[in-house]
């Protein structure tokens, strides 16, 4: 019987696998979508799904995000669109930590919510939907609340982590969790028609900055609500910032806290 190489090779088209190829592979030879996807990479070749990425994105990126592993804090407003762009980017294995169910104020804006879902773990229909929409990526959901205590077990192996809670005191275990473990951190908060987002390395501590006034309770978050719109916009740029913190390359929000108003079209940069 062929290798599966040779399968793989006799079946490319200008360089890509077809999914059903892919399906038929994994069938063929007893293996799981992934370790598929991992044998297409290994040999320069590209599944036809990451095809619109290659003017960008080299097959060899393509396979360092295969193989990169990044943690998304919180699955609601900002967690449901940063999962499901990790996804289609092609990052291979992704850890979401939230210990929250759906309730019907999240209709309104967080991705993976339906009325279906209402009182379901937003984890567990977090993993139903990266399985839909790329099965060749893989889902650790863990439904409970990231603190000191159990960080490093929860984040071990992880590249990257994104913080996509909807609370101050949140966001500041979070960084000092990456702070202890050395790990980048990607921060992004929305608020009404307001939004920003900064990546923070280890040593920064931009987060304590940014709220260095807060004094306990919600943010403003709770006064000004969130539309359906906010959150799409500040995690397409966490996600940015992820890919170029995986493979290496391009300028990020280090030091510097890229703020928007979409009600006045506005974007401005406060350099720390």
């Amino acid at each position: 019987m062929d290798s599966l190489q040779d399968y793989l090779r006799e079946r490319a088209d200008a360089g890509l696998i077809a999914w059903r190829c892919q399906l038929e592979a994994a069938e063929r030879f007893g293996l799981s979508i992934a370790e598929v996807e991992a044998v297409i990479l290994d040999n320069g070749l590209l599944p036809a799904r990451y095809q619109r990425n290659r003017q960008m994105i080299s097959v060899e990126q393509q396979r360092r995000l295969f193989a990169s592993k990044v943690a998304v804090v919180g699955a609601g407003g900002l967690g449901g669109y940063i999962l499901e762009q990790l996804a289609r980017l092609g990052v291979g294995t992704l850890v979401v930590i939230d210990n929250d169910v759906f309730e019907e104020n999240n209709l309104n804006r967080q991705l993976l919510s339906a009325p279906r879902h209402l009182g379901r773990a937003k984890v567990e229909i977090a993993a139903e939907r990266i399985a839909e929409i790329n099965p060749a990526v893989t889902l650790e959901p863990r439904q409970v609340l990231l603190d000191g205590s159990n960080g490093a077990r929860l984040l071990a192996g992880v590249s990257c982590v994104v913080d996509a809670v909807d609370n101050v005191s949140a966001r500041l275990e979070i960084e000092e969790v990456c702070e202890k473990l050395q790990l980048p951190l990607v921060h992004g908060a929305i608020a009404g028609w307001y939004g920003h987002v900064t990546t923070v390395l280890p040593g920064d501590r931009t987060l304590k900055k940014i709220y260095r006034h807060w004094q306990g309770g919600k943010g403003i978050e709770a006064q000004l609500g969130n539309p359906s719109f906010t959150p799409a916009l500040a995690a397409s740029l966490q996600v940015s910032e992820v890919c170029k913190i995986l493979l290496r390359q391009g300028r990020l929000l280090r030091h510097r806290q890229l703020v928007f108003n979409v009600f006045d079209m506005e974007i401005d940069e406060i350099e720390f």
